[in-house]
């Protein structure tokens, strides 16, 4: 494709995209329909990295009940492990290669996180997908999107949603919620807009990583790749 703005990206998935958000767990239809999409974008000549949530089967510290963030967050890393499994799997079996990495050691299930491997597999058309989030608990995955798209040089951090971009409010909820095509990253923190944690708009701002958040289901990726804002909203 001739006017791709971006030739890699970081594509942030919840773990909610592998299940429709219907129910927990797998609904193998979605997961077939996220590899699909994987595919588009590679097959536009992108290279692609993907950050998951877990939140199709943890919901981290918001579940945890009576037991401490700590280990709630350490619940969450293992769960993106679960999901980033599933990923490769509906990816190998429509012909992509993907090489899987894992902030935590997980004792052989996953080779540990290592930039240079990852950057190298990018280049060679692999998708790569990172589990773990950060390693530490604390951060969000959104925050773990922005650090391995910034160490692995990507050229923005896609934010999928199941929205056409950023609202004011949840366009669901308040019909008459206004749309933004395009913000900066102090006017995304200081309206406290909610599409990702202060922290990740944070670090995007201090290193100029632009954020295009688009429905992932519906949007033609070949216009939000050539940075369509009717298709998305970029924050830059």
């Amino acid at each position: 494709m001739e006017n791709v703005l971006y030739s890699r990206i970081l594509l942030k998935l919840s773990g909610e995209t592998l299940n429709n958000a219907s129910e927990t767990g797998y609904d193998p239809e979605s997961c077939r329909f996220v590899a699909e999409r994987v595919k588009s974008l590679l097959d536009a000549g992108v290279e692609v990295a993907i950050v998951v949530g877990a939140g199709n089967l943890w919901r981290g510290a918001g579940a945890a009940g009576e037991m401490n963030r700590v280990d709630a967050d350490k619940m969450g890393m293992l769960a993106t492990t679960m999901n980033a499994i599933t990923i490769k799997n509906y990816c190998n079996a429509i012909g992509i290669p993907v090489l899987l990495q894992c902030a935590i050691p997980t004792g052989g299930f996953l080779p540990v996180y290592d930039r240079e491997n990852a950057i190298h597999a990018l280049e060679s058309g692999k998708l790569v997908v990172f589990a773990g989030g950060t390693g530490n608990p604390f951060f969000t995955t959104d925050t773990a999107s922005v650090l391995r798209a910034l160490e692995t040089e990507c050229d923005a951090v896609f934010k999928a949603t199941k929205v056409d971009g950023i609202y004011s409010a949840d366009p669901k909820k308040f019909p008459d919620a206004e749309r933004y095509e395009e913000l900066s990253y102090d006017e995304a923190l200081d309206r406290r807009l909610k599409v990702m944690d202060a922290s990740a708009f944070s670090l995007c701002r201090d290193h100029a990583l632009p954020i295009v958040v688009f429905d992932f289901f519906t949007a033609d990726l070949d216009r939000v790749l050539a940075g369509d804002t009717a298709c998305g909203t970029i924050v830059r």
